[in-house]
C-alpha cells in the first residue's frame, strides 16, 4: 500500500491516572460517548482533550489536509469554560467538553464558511446553522470545519481555496466526498464526532472509504437550515426531498447521540411540533428479520471488496442471524435507480445555462434506460415530467415500507470500490460527451465514475435512514463498509 498516516503519531500525552484501563495511545480513537463519560468522571479534562486534538491536528493534518479553519483560541476557551462549569457540578449537555468538527458547509458564527466555493473565501456568517447551534448547546467543543469539494459536488474533497484532502489509510487515494474532510479527520484521530450532509452518498461513501461509521438520517429529521448551498443572499428553497444532514463517528452509539441532539424541526416548526426518535424495534439482534444483497449485475462490486463483504455475511450467518438473501419482492432496483438519477439531476438543473440545456436536449435518443438520456431529460423535460418522477419516488417509499412491515432492515454494499486514487480530471457529471466523463479503474476494467451513485441511491430516493459500518480491510489495507437501511423515521433500529 502507498504511504499512509501513522495514526498513533509521535505525541505523548500522559493524561490518565492508574485507575483507568485506557492507554494514552487509545485516547484519540475513543468514541464521543466514551470521552464524555471520562470527562464527567474527571478522568480527563476538556482542556487536556482539546489540547490533544489541536496538537494532533498541527502534526498530522499537514499530511492529510482535512481541516480548513482551525478555531484554536475559541476551542480552548470553550473547553476551559466546560471544565470550570463541571468543577461547580454544572453540565452543559450530553457532549459536555467533547471536541468535534463541522463540515465546511454549515455556518459557524464568526468562522469563514465556504462550501469549497472561491466566491465565499471571505464569507463569515453572523449566525450558526441550526445543527451547529444545537451541538454547541449540547456542550461540544468545535475545533474547526472540514474540507469539501466545490459546492459539495464530488466524491473527492478538493477545491481552489484549501486544496485536496487525502485519505489517511493511503495518501494517494480519496477520502470520499463531499464529507471527505470529516471522515478523514475521524479516521486519523483528529476529532471525536463530525457533522456532515448527504445527497449522493456524501456521508456514506466517505465513511466506507475511511473506515468510520456514518448515518444518513430519515429525510428532514435533522435540520439543514444554515447550510450552503443555497449561497448567502440567494432566495431560500424548500428541501429537495433527497438531501439530509447527519453524523459521522467512530462508534454506532455516537451516531444515535448526535441524532438525539440535532433531530427535530427548526423554528418556526418547533413552535408547534417536536420529534422523538422511535425506540429500536427489537432488543435481541437474533430477533430481527433482515434481507440483504452482496452484489447486483446493475453495479457489480469490485473483486477488491467482494471477499470482505462475503466474509462479513459469513460471520453474520455463523452468528445465526435471521438473514435472507435477495431484493424485496416489492423493489425494482433498476427502476428506482433511474428514478433517483432523474431527480438528482433535475434538482441541480436550475443553475444550468440555457445553452447547456439545449445541448443536452439535442443529445437525447430513443434508449429509455441510457443514463445519459435520463440525465439529459432531467435537465430539459417540462415540469410535468418532474412531477411524474416525484410520484414514482413516493411510490418507491411506499414499496419499501411494505417490506419493512415484515422485515426490520436491509443490508447492501455502500460502493462498488474501495477508496480510489485521486483523479485530477475535472468532473462533468452532466456532459453527454464520453471523453469528458471520469472513469475508475478496477481489476475487471474501467467503470463509470457515476456508478458510485448506484448503491447509495435507494435510501436517498426514498428518504429512508441508512447507517454505514466498517467490516474490514482489503488485501491492500483499504477500509470496506456496509450500509443497513431501516424503516422510515426509525433511525435507531439500524443504528
Amino acid at each position: 500500500m502507498a504511504s499512509a498516516v501513522s495514526f498513533s503519531s509521535s505525541l505523548s500525552y500522559g493524561m490518565f491516572g492508574g485507575d483507568t484501563n485506557v492507554r494514552d495511545s487509545e485516547i484519540p480513537f475513543l468514541g464521543a460517548t466514551e470521552i464524555v463519560d471520562l470527562i464527567l468522571r474527571k478522568k480527563i479534562s476538556s482542556v487536556e482533550l482539546t489540547q490533544l486534538m489541536l496538537s494532533r491536528i498541527n502534526e498530522i493534518d499537514k499530511k492529510i489536509n482535512a481541516i480548513n479553519v482551525l478555531m484554536e483560541e475559541e476551542a480552548l476557551a470553550n473547553a476551559k469554560k466546560a471544565d470550570e462549569m463541571l468543577s461547580r457540578g454544572e453540565i452543559l449537555g450530553p457532549l459536555h467538553g467533547v471536541p468535534i468538527t463541522i463540515k465546511d458547509s454549515f455556518r459557524i458564527k464568526g468562522v469563514v464558511t465556504t462550501a469549497g466555493n472561491p466566491l465565499l473565501k471571505d464569507y463569515v456568517p453572523e449566525y450558526d446553522a441550526v445543527s451547529v447551534a444545537r451541538l454547541k448547546k449540547a456542550g461540544a467543543i468545535i475545533l474547526g470545519n472540514t474540507n469539501v469539494p466545490y459546492m459539495l459536488d464530488d466524491h473527492q474533497s478538493f477545491n481552489d481555496i484549501y486544496g485536496r484532502t487525502l485519505n489517511p489509510w493511503d495518501l494517494n487515494r480519496s477520502p470520499g466526498g463531499s464529507t471527505g474532510g470529516g471522515a478523514a479527520a475521524l479516521a486519523a484521530g483528529l476529532s471525536f464526532l463530525s457533522l456532515g450532509s448527504d445527497t449522493a452518498g456524501s456521508i456514506r461513501i466517505p465513511s466506507h472509504f475511511c473506515g468510520v461509521f456514518g448515518h444518513k438520517p430519515t429525510i428532514d429529521v435533522v435540520p439543514k437550515k444554515g447550510q450552503i448551498p443555497p449561497l448567502p443572499g440567494s432566495l431560500p428553497y424548500k428541501s429537495n426531498g433527497l438531501s439530509v444532514a447527519g453524523p459521522l463517528a467512530r462508534r454506532a452509539e455516537d451516531l444515535k447521540l448526535l441524532m438525539e441532539i440535532c433531530g427535530g424541526p427548526p423554528e418556526p416548526g418547533s413552535i408547534a411540533y417536536s420529534w422523538k426518535m422511535p425506540e429500536v424495534r427489537k432488543s435481541n439482534l437474533k430477533d430481527f428479520r433482515i434481507k440483504y444483497v452482496m452484489d447486483d449485475p446493475l453495479c457489480p462490486v469490485s473483486p477488491e471488496i467482494k471477499p470482505i463483504i462475503e466474509s462479513a455475511f459469513s460471520k453474520f450467518r455463523n452468528a445465526e442471524l435471521n438473514m435472507e438473501e435477495g431484493w424485496p419482492d416489492t423493489i425494482d432496483p433498476e427502476e428506482q435507480y433511474h428514478n433517483y438519477i432523474y431527480l438528482l439531476h433535475a434538482y441541480v438543473s436550475g443553475g444550468a445555462p440555457d445553452s447547456e440545456i439545449e445541448i443536452l436536449r439535442e443529445s437525447i435518443d430513443s434508449d429509455e434506460k441510457n443514463l445519459s438520456n435520463i440525465r439529459a431529460k432531467a435537465f430539459s423535460n417540462p415540469h410535468k415530467y418532474f412531477k411524474q418522477q416525484e410520484s414514482r419516488r413516493l411510490k418507491a417509499r411506499e414499496d419499501w415500507q411494505k417490506y419493512f412491515s415484515e422485515y426490520d432492515a436491509f443490508v447492501m454494499p455502500v460502493a462498488f470500490v474501495p477508496a480510489f486514487p485521486h483523479i485530477e480530471k475535472t468532473w462533468y457529471p452532466n456532459n453527454p460527451d464520453p471523453a469528458k466523463r471520469r472513469i475508475l479503474n478496477t481489476p475487471e476494467g474501467e467503470r463509470d465514475y457515476d456508478d458510485l451513485l448506484f448503491w447509495i441511491s435507494f435510501a436517498t430516493l426514498t428518504g429512508l435512514p441508512s447507517t454505514v459500518f466498517p467490516i474490514g480491510l482489503t488485501s491492500t489495507g483499504l477500509p470496506v463498509g456496509l450500509q443497513v437501511i431501516g424503516p422510515f423515521l426509525e433511525d435507531a433500529t439500524q443504528i
